[in-house]
Order: C-alpha cells, then structure tokens, then sequence
C-alpha cells in the first residue's frame, strides 16, 4: 500500500489521480477533517482508506494494518507564506514530519518528503540542492524556516541518505482551488480576465526588474508529480532534490500564456507592491536540476504555454477536478 498526506491538497490529489492512472487503488489517503472543503479533490479518485492526519501517526506506529504500507508520501503541511504563528508552524510542518519520518525509518518505509523552494530566501546563496550548504540558506517567512528546519535535522540526524526531501518550485495546475490567497498566478489570473477581461501584477521596486518581471521557475503539477513518483521507482535516489523546470520565466509570459489559451487580448495592470512583502518577495528563482538528472530522471518538462495551455482548457475553464 501506499499512504499520502496533504491528499486533499494539490500536489497530494494530483499524485493519488497519478496512482489511480496507474492502476493503484490500495492507498491511504491522510489530511484533516474529511469535511475540509479541500476532499472536493479528493471525491473523484479512488483510495482504500482516509485517516485524519494525527489518526494517522498512531495507525502507523501500531496498527498491524499498516504493515502493508511501502512508501509514505509527505505532502501536508501548512503551506501558507504569511503565516506568523511560528508555534502552529513547528507542530505541523516539524515536529509532525519528523515523528512519521522516525515511524517510516523505524519499519523500513520508504519517506518521500515535501520540503520547499522557499528556503532559499532571496535565492543569495544560488538555487543547488546541496545537502552542505543548508546551514547557509536564509529563508525570508515562517514557513519556509519550519521546512528549513525538518531538512536541517534530517542532514543532522545522518538519515539523508534514506529518506528523500524535495524542494518544489512554484508549482500550478489542477485541483488547487481550496487554497484560497495562496493559489497560483494562473487560477488567479484566470478568474480576473474572466471577471475582467484584464489581470493585474506586482510592479516592480527593483531597477534591475521591469514591471511583471519578477522570475520564478513554474511547474506544473503534473510534472512535479512524475518526478515525485519517480522516487518510489528509484530507491537508490536519497537526499534534497530540486522539483522544478531548471528554467526562470516572468510573470508577464506566465500571464501571456492564460491570454492565447483563452484566446483573449492581453490587458495587464502593474500595482505597487504591499509594503508587507517588500524584503521577503523572491524576485528570482531558478531549480538546478543537474542533480536529478544525474540521478537518472530523463523525462522533459512541459513547456510553459503548453501546461497552461492544457490547466486552463482542461481545468479551469469547465471547473473541472482531476477524476480517476
């Protein structure tokens, strides 16, 4: 069997509707409350067993049930930016993620983590998934320091090379409606051309940036899926990876692929940015991804006017969830 927390939640869904693709229905499926507003994802897709998260833990560490499990995929997490309760941040993106860590090394389960692209703060100390070079990383936001802190203890607790951290990107696609402000650019982005018939962006307070210039490496989900799964299939691959594209673009291409995929006349407005994001806004990121490839991952990436093209038409235009 194989268990996935956060499975209510983007990345979570997307890897169980991947699964369900490839014929696996022996999962367990692990979030909060099954009344959260998130298990709309997860109504389509078919799985054996849903368990509340701290449910969860004590079924793993005790059930003889779960003797069937191989492989935990940890995608839960409270993943908002803005967060400021750093106390509701360690209990459940560190301390919960190193108790199942310690349950999955314990039986011999295999632990694929959600780490962040976050931790690398402002992107001064480059964007290489180092296991060495954590100590040096200045994340700019609570959460992304309770992720920092789990790849710190995993580096310092020697178990690196039995478990897997991964550090996504900017990722966007199906199933992420439930997620309020912290929704991709593209679903928002969508909403406001439709409302609108315009979408508006983040002036920039950098002279080395244009308006709508700000880079990030985007990648769609369903590739940041592959790659993850992948990681099961290769049990040899251990450490902190890099879930990304290895290619920075800016927002206005972002904004310019939802255009030509609605077939719609650009009409972008610029905003100044909120004073609260000034000195914690990531104005550049780019995934090295040599070290996956070396690892053996192969497969391309979509490019980015194709996966918006396919989220938008697919997705978001019918308001369609991933369905098995």
């Amino acid at each position: 069997m194989i268990a996935v927390t956060g499975a209510a939640g983007m990345i979570g869904s997307n890897i169980v509707w991947e699964l369900n693709r490839r014929g696996r229905e022996d999962l367990v499926v692990v979030d909060i409350s099954p009344t959260d507003q998130g298990n709309a994802n997860l109504e389509p897709l078919d799985y054996e067993r849903y368990l509340d998260k701290d449910a969860f833990l004590n079924w793993l560490a005790n059930d003889p049930a779960a003797a069937r499990i191989s492989t935990v995929y940890h995608l839960g997490a409270c993943s908002s930016t803005t967060e400021t309760n750093a106390e509701f941040l360690d209990s459940n993106n560190f301390f919960y993620t190193r108790d199942l860590c310690r349950i999955c090394l314990e039986k011999g389960i295999r632990f694929i983590n959600a780490s962040s692209a976050a931790t690398y703060g402002d992107g001064e100390q480059g964007y290489e998934d180092d296991e060495s070079r954590i100590d040096e990383l200045k994340p700019l936001n609570l959460y992304a320091k309770s992720k920092q802190d789990f790849d710190l203890w995993a580096r310092d607790e020697g178990v690196l090379d039995r478990i897997v951290c991964l550090k996504y990107f900017n990722v966007y696609g199906p199933n992420e409606w439930h997620k309020g402000d912290m929704r991709s650019m593209v679903c928002k982005g969508f909403e406001q051309i439709e409302a609108e018939g315009m979408v508006r962006l983040f002036a920039s307070d950098r002279p080395e940036y244009p308006d709508g210039g700000q880079q990030r490496d985007f990648v769609y989900v369903k590739d940041a899926v592959d790659m993850t799964l992948w990681f099961d299939e290769h049990r040899e691959a251990n450490g902190i990876f890099n879930i990304g594209t290895g290619e920075a673009n800016d927002w206005n291409r972002l904004m310019m692929a939802i255009f030509t995929a609605l077939d719609k006349i650009p009409v972008i407005e610029y905003v100044p940015m909120p004073e609260h994001l000034k000195g914690k806004y990531q104005y550049h990121t780019e995934a090295a991804m040599q070290k996956l490839r070396a690892a053996g991952y192969t497969k391309p990436v979509t490019v980015l006017e194709d996966a918006v093209a396919d989220y938008v038409r697919n997705h978001l235009a019918p308001g369609r969830h991933l369905s098995a």
